[in-house]
């Protein structure tokens, strides 16, 4: 924390005021010079210090050390002084230590045994009103702990004045800001819609009252949850909730076509969950396997080692289509490329219902010998020495039964000391 702190200091001035610049001035950004060197340290003394500088900069340096030995009583002391930097007439100085400020209270009152919500309630609105570049920032913050402590809707409320807050000409990182407050906003919605849902789920879902109120929170939620697909980005969480929703209300063509957007928009930055909420759902709507197998495919080819594969694998066993079958055999082989799954049964099972399917056809020799051509040489290190023997008999007799019964199949031409007992490769 103090190391952030200390490199704060170390930034240009305007990075601490003008978030316009992230957006809008980037070109010019790199050309302006800091009045402070990085990494010189906050509580250094300046050669032109008036008495109330040097008062405050050894106020700080107290409070670095007591947060250094995790003297939390004492930091809150010595920082219920610091903030009057905020009254500083001195324009440069002013700026630099907002936000330092507002790191440090809130970090103080995070360990402080005594704090209460009452104190961060104070520390937050004076920030906010201290200097309006990091407002929204600072909104959404104070939300996540109101959100933290149980109070959903204070939470909300400062999220509503948060979203319609504006100043000066709107930039795009102001843009930007005020769609992640309203997507926020919109999930306390959800979480409210789901206490409203446990309420009534005893049976009480006839209860007119109850399922108005549903319906209101579930609208409010669904403006803002279904126009984050117009911002592309990670949004796990938000489209998840978005999705429960519609599936309570059996809108199913809506909840696919959010997710089929949220895996498939080549404007969304590459991520193997939007793959996973896909199948999930189909899964779970007893789609057909030629859909399923097409929403594992991708998260196949980005993550290999994911533990769905072994779905993947099964569903192309399962499958009629010859050219499945090798396919089958090459995921199963690269799960176990991965030491996390080195030792799994399940896997290794796996491997040997496809070898056995396999072994039906009359290449099958070819197939196993394209698939180990690559792996041949470093393969047998991973999972056939002496050492997994010696393992495998001990933690899991079966596993080494399986694994000793393909050796032959897997690595023909290759003399390995994994060996199950009485017997020898």
């Amino acid at each position: 924390m103090m190391d952030d702190v200390e490199g704060e200091l170390g930034r240009p001035e305007g990075d601490f005021e003008d978030d316009n610049d992230l957006s809008d001035n980037t070109s010019t950004r790199g050309k302006r010079k800091s009045k402070f060197s990085p990494g010189i340290p906050m509580c250094v003394e300046t050669l032109k210090e008036t008495g109330f500088h040097q008062s405050t900069r050894l106020c700080l340096e107290h409070i670095r050390e007591a947060m250094l030995h995790h003297r939390w009583q004492e930091a809150a002391e010595f920082m219920a002084c610091y903030p009057q930097m905020l009254e500083n007439t001195t324009r440069d100085s002013t700026k630099q230590y907002k936000e330092v400020i507002w790191r440090l209270s809130t970090e103080i009152l995070h360990h402080h045994h005594n704090s209460k919500m009452e104190d961060y309630n104070n520390i937050y609105e004076r920030i906010k009103h201290s200097g309006v570049k990091h407002y929204l920032m600072i909104s959404l913050e104070h939300a996540f702990h109101m959100l933290l402590n149980g109070h959903i809707e204070d939470a909300k409320r400062h999220l509503l004045a948060a979203e319609s807050w504006r100043y000066g000409k709107e930039s795009t990182d102001q843009y930007q800001k005020v769609k992640l407050i309203q997507a926020y906003r919109s999930l306390l919605d959800y979480i409210i819609w789901c206490d409203k849902k446990f309420t009534l789920s005893g049976g009480n879902f006839n209860d007119p009252v109850g399922n108005q109120e549903m319906q209101n929170y579930f609208r409010q939620a669904s403006v803002n949850l279904k126009d984050i697909l117009k911002n592309p980005g990670v949004w796990d969480q938000f489209i998840l909730s978005y999705v429960e929703m519609l599936e309570f209300y059996e809108d199913h063509d809506e909840a696919l076509n959010v997710l089929n957007d949220y895996a498939y928009d080549n404007n969304f930055p590459p991520n193997p969950n939007a793959h996973v909420f896909l199948y999930q759902y189909l899964k779970r709507h007893n789609s057909p396997g030629t859909k399923l197998m097409k929403a594992l495919k991708i998260l196949c080819v980005s993550v290999p080692s994911h533990e769905l594969m072994l779905e993947y694998g099964s569903l192309l066993l399962q499958s009629e289509k010859a050219s499945h079958l090798p396919k089958a055999l090459g995921v199963v082989l690269e799960m176990l490329d991965f030491a996390c799954w080195r030792s799994n049964l399940d896997v290794w099972k796996h491997l040997k219902a496809v070898i056995q399917k396999l072994q039906l056809r009359e290449d099958w020799r070819k197939v196993v010998l394209e698939k180990m051509a690559g792996r041949k040489d470093w393969w047998p290190v991973l999972h056939f020495t002496s050492f997994h023997a010696r393992k495998d008999s001990e933690v899991n007799p079966e596993l080494m039964e399986v694994k000793a019964s393909l050796i032959e199949v897997l690595c023909p031409d290759i003399t390995l000391k994994y060996c199950a007992a009485g017997s020898s490769s």
